[in-house]
């Protein structure tokens, strides 16, 4: 991964990839929402809806909104979040 995504997993994040087909990852400074949004969609074979960023404690967090068609809950078992 060029971006190092690390996802994120709370309690907050699973119930978003329930309630709102939602992952949350956590990268470095200088990742743009155009980069994370190709190389999640390279790596999972999903579509995504839209990103939200969140730059806290010197970290950069991508709330990332899969399409409809694209389960956020299959992505996060692939990966072991779940």
């Amino acid at each position: 991964m060029t971006n190092e995504l690390k996802p994120l997993i709370t309690e907050k994040a699973v119930m978003l990839i329930e309630a709102q087909n939602t992952l949350i990852f956590r990268t470095n400074q200088k990742a743009t929402k155009q980069e994370i949004k190709k190389e999640i969609e390279s790596l999972f074979k999903v579509k995504v809806e839209k990103i939200r960023v969140l730059v806290k404690a010197n970290q950069k967090y991508f709330y990332v909104k899969l399409k409809k068609d694209f389960p956020a809950i299959d992505v996060a078992t692939k990966i072991g979040m779940i």
